[in-house]
C-alpha cells in the first residue's frame, strides 16, 4: 500500500507549501481536489484544461519532490437538478485525468430531485411511505443509469481507469449494496472510495464492507468518525446540526486514533488486505478541533505504524 493525503486537507496553503510538507510528512503523493464541493485552491481547472503546459508545470511540481499524483477528486453532486456545472466538473476532471496519465477519478455517485421539474436533491432512506419507492425508481432509470453509462464511456475514451465513488451519506450510492447495483449495471470501472469515516455514522461496519466489496475497491480514503454516546442516545445518528458544534452532535469527523484506536485501524488495514487491495491510503483531514498540520501528522504517524507495505514471501515449507 501508499499513503498519501487529500489536498483540501490542507486548503489554506499555496501549492508549493502543500507539496513541501507532503515531501516533509514522508507521504508518497496527494490526491488532488479539482471542484465541485470545494474551491479548489491547488487546482485551476479552467487553466488546466485549456493549457498543456499548465498541466505540464502542475505534474512537474510533484515530480520534483519525488510524489505522485494519487487521483482527481471531483467531489460535487453530478447529478444536481439546478447545478449542471457538477456534471461538467466530473466530465472535465475525467478528460485532464486522461491527458495526464491519471488512471483514477473521485467522485460521488450523485442525488437526483425525487421526480422531474424539481430542484433539490432528494434522499430516500426509508420504504415508507409508499411514494418513496417511486423515487427511487425515477432516480435510477431516468437519471442514474444514463448518466453513468455515459460517464463510463468519457472514462474509457480518456484512458481513466477507476471512478471511486465514496458511499457518502447524500447520495444515492452510499452503501455496499448501491455501490454493487450501480456497478453491475455499469460495469467495472466503477467502484468504491471506501471512506470508513461515513459507514460509521451511518451504521455500517467497513471491515466487512472491505470484505464484501472486494476488487470492487479502487480507491480508500483514511478518515475517522467520534460517535458522541451521549447525545446519540437521544438523537440518532441522524445529525443535521452544525458540523463546527462537535459537543452537540451525535457524530463528528476526527483525527484518526480519536475516534477509533490504532487496534482497528490495523484491522482495517489487514481487511483491506485479504479482500486483494494494495492500492492508496489517502488522508483526509476534516477535523475542525485539531490543527490540520497537526491532524495530518498524526495521522499520518498512525498508517505508517499498521500499513502493509512489503509484498507477502511466506509460504509453509515442503515437509
Amino acid at each position: 500500500m501508499k499513503l498519501g493525503f487529500v489536498s483540501d486537507s490542507l486548503g489554506g496553503m499555496s501549492f508549493e507549501a502543500l507539496l513541501d510538507n507532503a515531501a516533509r510528512l514522508g507521504v508518497s503523493g496527494v490526491e488532488v481536489n479539482t471542484g465541485g464541493w470545494s474551491t479548489a485552491p491547488h487546482f485551476d481547472l479552467q487553466s488546466m484544461k485549456a493549457s498543456a503546459d499548465a498541466r505540464r508545470d502542475f505534474a512537474k511540481a510533484f515530480e520534483n519532490r519525488g510524489l505522485e499524483i494519487i487521483a482527481l477528486k471531483a467531489n460535487g453532486n453530478p447529478l444536481h437538478p439546478a447545478q449542471p456545472e457538477q456534471a461538467e466538473c466530473l466530465k472535465d476532471t475525467i478528460r485532464i485525468a486522461g491527458d495526464m496519465g491519471i488512471k483514477t477519478v473521485c467522485a460521488m455517485s450523485g442525488l437526483p430531485a425525487g421526480r422531474e421539474g424539481d430542484l433539490m436533491p432528494n434522499w430516500v432512506i426509508s420504504s415508507w411511505p409508499p411514494e418513496t419507492q417511486a423515487i427511487l425508481r425515477y432516480q435510477w432509470q431516468e437519471k442514474l443509469l444514463p448518466f453513468w453509462t455515459e460517464i463510463a464511456a468519457l472514462a474509457k475514451e480518456n484512458g481513466v481507469e477507476r471512478i471511486a465513488l465514496e458511499l457518502h451519506g447524500n447520495q444515492y450510492v452510499y452503501n455496499v449494496p448501491s455501490l454493487l447495483k450501480l456497478r453491475a449495471a455499469v460495469g467495472p470501472v466503477i467502484g468504491a472510495n471506501l471512506d470508513p469515516s461515513h459507514l460509521f455514522w451511518m451504521g455500517a461496519d467497513p471491515l466487512m464492507a472491505a470484505e464484501a466489496l472486494g476488487e470492487a475497491i479502487h480507491h480508500v480514503h483514511a478518515k475517522d468518525t467520534m460517535l458522541n454516546g451521549p447525545v446519540q442516545a437521544t438523537t440518532s445518528l441522524l445529525e443535521n446540526g452544525s458540523l463546527m458544534n462537535l459537543p452537540a452532535r451525535s457524530w463528528s469527523y476526527i483525527t484518526l486514533g480519536f475516534g477509533h484506536g490504532e487496534e482497528w485501524w490495523r484491522q482495517f488495514c489487514y481487511r483491506l488486505k485479504m479482500a486483494g487491495y494494495d492500492g492508496w491510503l489517502s488522508v483526509e483531514h476534516e477535523d475542525v478541533v485539531l490543527n490540520s498540520v497537526e491532524g495530518l501528522e498524526k495521522s499520518i504517524a498512525l498508517l505508517k505504524g499498521v500499513m502493509p507495505v512489503a509484498a507477502s514471501d511466506f509460504k509453509p515449507q515442503a515437509i
